[in-house]
């Protein structure tokens, strides 16, 4: 560094001791020339070079002057560069830098909305059906059995005071009550199931039984069930419930194009607290001698489109043509018998009736319905006439005295005994014990 002066009176004095304090590191020198006034200060600093380490040194390549506005491809030629094996340098593991990893982006299928970024999406190999979807693999046993509290007086009373910790399960009384509701509620595959009810013998109770078995079997079951009058000579069935439509099987012959859904049908159809659809007969006896077989197959085949059980109503004219479009249907059939002698005489010659026309299978698996509101029941063994049907049909039922039914008037469900309700589920019963779960076609 060169610094001039223009002050010839000033003599410059500089302090070399002054000058190094501020720079330990570094050797000041001062030159300093008589009678000039120039003053020259020469520093001496310490260049600091770079040693290029071994490993580097080994896999340097020189440096090269390219021309990027010219390349002479022809004098291009290929180098090989060799490298010693000493040359080699190792670097440890430590000195090499950590590489952040960098994630995936998502595939390209995957929902680009902020829903579809959110779902956690659990793809497999093979998707599984809703079939595997079974109570036994999703239900905890031992949280299941403690949702089920017990039903009975004692055992509720013991479940409650336990604190839920004693469950003593369901009394007798209703043990006995769910197995006769689990065989009411039988499901069933392959159309309709049609029974009929019907006797030789007028004035036994065979419609008021109709009404009684209709109701049980809606009141327990969560299908349809619908009961046909097909009595040609004026049937009573719809009197037994609350009428809602003054149609018959008459509106269903003459509208069966136009009955395309259920809800048209429930049009010509009377329903009961219990859900039970009754169809009523032609209340005009002169237009009743008209219903014929074929009114009885097109009226059977509307109701098999919409229900499960379809319960006909039969009348006492056995060889009437009703009856045998009736029992061609028939899955299994009720025979009505009273509690006096020609009425059980009378039931049973029906069963022989039934026998020498080819309809043997019905008897062995039909069941007889005693009611026991008849006149003379009191004098008559009703043990004996049970241990006769024994021999002949499947089942045997007795339908006690009711004060409700008696009156022939409206049935309501709700107010019937104790014992007429329990003999109308037990009717039911054994009624779908007789029925194909699944029909051969």
């Amino acid at each position: 560094m060169t610094t001039k002066r223009n002050e010839p009176d000033v003599q410059p004095s500089v302090d070399a001791h002054d000058t190094s304090t501020d720079h330990d590191a570094k050797e000041s020198t001062v030159e300093q020339a008589p009678n000039t006034d120039n003053v020259t200060f020469t520093l001496s600093l310490p260049v600091a070079v770079r040693e290029t380490p071994e490993h580097e040194a080994a896999v340097a390549i020189d440096d090269v002057a390219v021309n990027a506005h010219h390349v002479d491809v022809a004098s291009m030629a290929t180098t090989t560069i060799t490298f010693a094996p000493e040359s080699v340098v190792t670097i440890p593991p430590e000195s090499v830098p950590e590489v952040a990893v960098i994630p995936e982006l998502p595939p390209t299928d995957r929902p680009t909305t902020r829903r579809g970024r959110q779902r956690t999406e659990v793809r497999t190999t093979t998707p599984e059906t809703a079939t595997m979807l079974t109570a036994e693999r999703l239900i905890n046993p031992g949280k299941k059995n403690r949702t089920a509290a017990p039903e009975g007086f004692f055992q509720e009373l013991v479940y409650a005071a336990t604190f839920h910790l004693v469950n003593l399960g369901d009394s007798y009384r209703v043990k006995e009550r769910k197995a006769l509701e689990a065989r009411v509620t039988k499901t069933f595959v392959g159309g309709t199931r049609f029974v009929p009810v019907l006797t030789r013998k007028g004035g036994v109770g065979k419609t008021t039984i109709t009404a009684l078995l209709g109701m049980a079997l809606a009141d327990t079951r969560e299908d349809r069930i619908i009961a046909i009058d097909a009595n040609p000579d004026r049937g009573t069935l719809a009197e037994r419930i609350d009428k809602q439509t003054r149609a018959t099987v008459r509106d269903v012959v003459m509208r069966a194009e136009s009955l395309h859904t259920f809800s048209e049908f429930q049009t010509v159809v009377s329903r009961d607290e219990t859900r039970l659809d009754v169809l009523a007969s032609d209340t005009d006896p002169h237009v009743s001698e008209a219903f014929d077989e074929n009114d009885y197959n097109v009226v059977a085949d509307m109701a098999e489109r919409f229900y499960s059980v379809a319960i006909t109503d039969c009348g006492t004219g056995i060889v009437h043509s009703v009856m045998r479009a009736t029992l061609q249907r028939a899955d299994s059939i009720v025979i009505v018998s009273g509690g006096s002698v020609d009425e059980a005489r009378l039931a049973s010659e029906t069963l022989t009736w039934l026998e020498s026309n080819g309809h043997e299978d019905l008897v062995k698996n039909a069941v007889v319905a005693i009611n026991t509101a008849t006149q003379g029941t009191n004098l008559v063994k009703l043990e004996e006439i049970e241990a006769h049907f024994r021999s002949r049909v499947r089942e045997i039922v007795r339908v006690p005295y009711d004060p409700s039914l008696a009156t022939g008037s409206v049935v309501h469900y709700r107010d019937l005994n104790r014992l007429t309700k329990a003999a109308a589920r037990e009717l039911a019963a054994v009624v779908m014990d007789g029925l194909p779960a699944v029909r051969a076609n």
